[in-house]
């Protein structure tokens, strides 16, 4: 077995989510208030995970793939600190994961996926995790599963934070965050938020390389500006207005002229809702601009990417009898436009429609029984893509005060429209590949034990069975040409267990989660390949763990976290392989509350027993390291707020 790491994520009470008000023996969190698409609301059958406030806050100078690596069966694959991250949602590639913000999918339209290293957890309120297939619900890409991020409105007052993070090889992050709301004239009331980062990760690293495996030299730069502004009134009408706009620079080799590589990744979202009771429309736009460039930086590809997107939607709510049956129907559709500047295509400009319409319901027969059907038919230019149903139940087979059992099952079609590069890029690729298409079948058991009145016990198993046809792939036997495989296979267990308990001013907690997840391709892409059919894919691991344990007294807290991942193959007949390794994350903070500020430090050791450990690329990770942070946040309603707990 490994020798473990230990490590500590930082991050401390953000406002974004919630606001944190100080208590002699606790920490209080204002639950975040989430509107507009909501789309857990129709995923009954499938599996989906809440992460809760507290964790976001644990990890708020720290990328999504950082908190989903040790709160999920999720696994990620990284190049380094602040270089490009993909996730491997159970057994799926890294084009199988749609992500949503606040219901927009924003995986970049040419590449087909989202680098994580670029979502810090500072840009949004509030996350889900959905498993499965759920194209019938958020559409495209959602084949592995979906990532949901969204925004919340705040209350009265004003909040503000300032938080700073320092860390060894020179890096750190800088957070400042503001969240106000106020009542306006005739029954209306304003509320926003306005959040900036910056974060810059040197990496200078006092070695070149661990074990004979060099370390890829390179310099991350991130900022961003989160904006989000909602404006209630009478007759339940809602009108909100989102931006967020990110600027990501990667320098690969910066110190070798002749070699270097620069990548500068930009993303502009804006997205104007509005609802009136039942009824919600939403606009939106988004531009991707990637700019890549080797050496002295003379020939830099310049790409731009504009999506501009409508939708609508009507919600019918059907009481069937007194017992409380009912039916929820969302009935609505969306067009997008897409307009692509790329150099490498063989056409200067690329313009692209696409359609969907969409039926989701859910049925609440009793209070024991819900099933959702979700309909969904998608149109694209020049394609066809598969009518998409899906049909998933959950049923309470015990529901007794300490005790509750549920049995959850699921069957639902997904499919994947080609990516803009898989179609039109020079020689590579192919106009003529085809969407792939799939489906997924699950069922689990979830169960909740209460202890003691101060003691619960929370833990799930779930089964699942995905197939897909017609997996895109770029074929390294034909120089990278993009192709349909066949048929890819993927299926597994997961496994997640929680126990927290509280004993005065003391808490105690542990999560834990395991997945198995045996990817196989079940028919081979040429004559030639044969010697593939049943192996694992490249770079999923068959298993992942993950472990979360804490011990709080009063304002004081520790924190140790473990990631296992087990070995990856890099080669398609399984000959080579990178070694599993396991990470200890350790985390020691506490807070005091003066008046109306609120501080809190946190500190953290990485690596402790300096692991050794690669990346895809065959590329050393670093070593042992440091990091300390330190929060600073004013409200000015927390004296009555404590009060109102009081």
């Amino acid at each position: 077995m490994q020798r473990i790491l230990i490590t500590a994520v930082i991050a401390a009470g953000t406002f974004l989510p919630v606001i944190i008000h100080a208590q002699t023996d606790s920490i209080a969190l204002q639950p975040v208030n989430i509107k507009g698409f909501v789309p857990e609301k129709f995923m009954s059958g499938l599996k989906v995970q809440r992460i809760d406030s507290a964790s976001l806050l644990a990890f708020q100078f720290q990328n999504i793939s950082d908190l989903l690596a040790i709160q999920t069966p999720v696994s990620f694959n990284k190049y380094g600190p602040g270089q490009l991250t993909t996730a491997f949602f159970r057994g799926t590639s890294s084009n199988h994961t749609a992500v949503l913000w606040n219901g927009l999918n924003i995986n970049s339209p040419t590449l087909g996926q989202t680098d994580f290293s670029t979502i810090p957890v500072a840009g949004f309120d509030a996350l889900s995790i959905q498993y499965g297939s759920a194209a019938s619900i958020v559409g495209t890409d959602a084949v592995g599963g979906s990532i949901l991020l969204n925004s919340a409105a705040g209350n009265n007052g004003f909040k503000i934070l300032l938080g700073q993070q320092v860390e060894s090889f020179h890096n750190h992050q800088t957070q400042v965050a503001a969240r106000y709301g106020s009542a306006l004239r005739n029954n209306w009331r304003i509320s926003g938020k306005t959040s900036l980062y910056d974060n810059r990760m040197n990496n200078q690293f006092p070695y070149r390389q661990r074990r004979e495996y060099a370390l890829l030299p390179s310099e991350a730069f991130q900022r961003g500006l989160v904006q989000d502004i909602f404006l209630n009134g009478k007759n339940n009408q809602e009108i909100s207005a989102h931006a967020w706009i990110t600027s990501n620079k990667l320098t690969s080799s910066p110190a070798d002229t002749a070699g270097r590589e620069l990548t500068l990744t930009k993303a502009y979202r804006a997205m104007l809702r509005y609802s009136f009771g039942d009824f919600t429309a939403r606009a939106a736009w988004v531009r991707d601009i990637i700019d890549y460039a080797k050496g002295n930086y003379n020939q830099l590809n310049h790409a731009v990417t504009d999506k501009f997107s409508n939708r609508i939607e009507k919600d019918f709510d059907l009481l069937l009898n007194q017992n409380g049956g009912n039916i929820s129907i969302k009935a609505g559709a969306e067009w997008t436009h897409y307009r692509t500047r790329v150099p490498g295509y063989e056409i200067p400009v690329i313009t692209e429609n696409r359609g969907d319409f969409f039926l989701l319901t859910r049925w609440q027969a009793n209070a024991a029984f819900l099933v959702s059907l979700n309909l969904r038919q998608a149109l694209v230019t020049g394609y066809n893509p598969p009518f998409t149903p899906s049909l998933g139940a959950e049923y309470d087979l015990v529901d007794l005060p300490g005790y509750k059992l549920k049995l959850k099952s699921s069957v639902a079609r997904s499919y994947r429209v080609p990516t803009l590069n898989e179609r039109y890029w020079k020689i590579l690729g192919d106009p003529d590949i085809r969407p792939e298409s799939g489906w997924n079948k699950e069922a689990g058991l979830e169960q909740t034990v209460t202890i003691s009145p101060k003691s619960t016990f929370n833990a799930s198993l779930t089964a699942y069975h995905n197939r897909i046809k017609d997996w895109t792939y770029w074929n390294p036997v034909k120089n990278y040409r993009v192709e349909n495989l066949q048929q890819v296979l993927a299926r597994g267990l997961e496994l997640q267990a929680g126990w927290r308990g509280n004993v005065d001013v003391t808490q105690v907690g542990a999560n834990l989660t395991y997945a198995f997840n045996k990817s196989v391709q079940e028919r081979a892409y040429d004559a030639y390949s044969a010697d593939v059919i049943g192996k694992q894919l490249r770079f999923v691991p068959l298993h992942t763990a993950g472990l979360n344990a804490f011990a709080q007294y009063k304002n004081t807290k520790l924190t140790g976290q473990l990631q296992f991942a087990g070995k990856r193959y890099t080669t398609f007949d399984n000959t080579t392989f990178l070694k599993e390794y396991a990470l200890l994350h350790l985390i020691a903070e506490t807070s005091v509350s003066i008046g109306k500020v609120y501080l809190r430090v946190q500190g953290q050791i990485n690596n402790v027993t300096n692991t050794f450990y690669l990346s895809v690329q065959n590329n050393a990770l670093p070593g042992r390291s440091f990091a300390i942070n330190l929060i600073a946040a004013f409200d000015s309603n927390a004296k009555s707020a404590r009060r109102n707990q009081d």
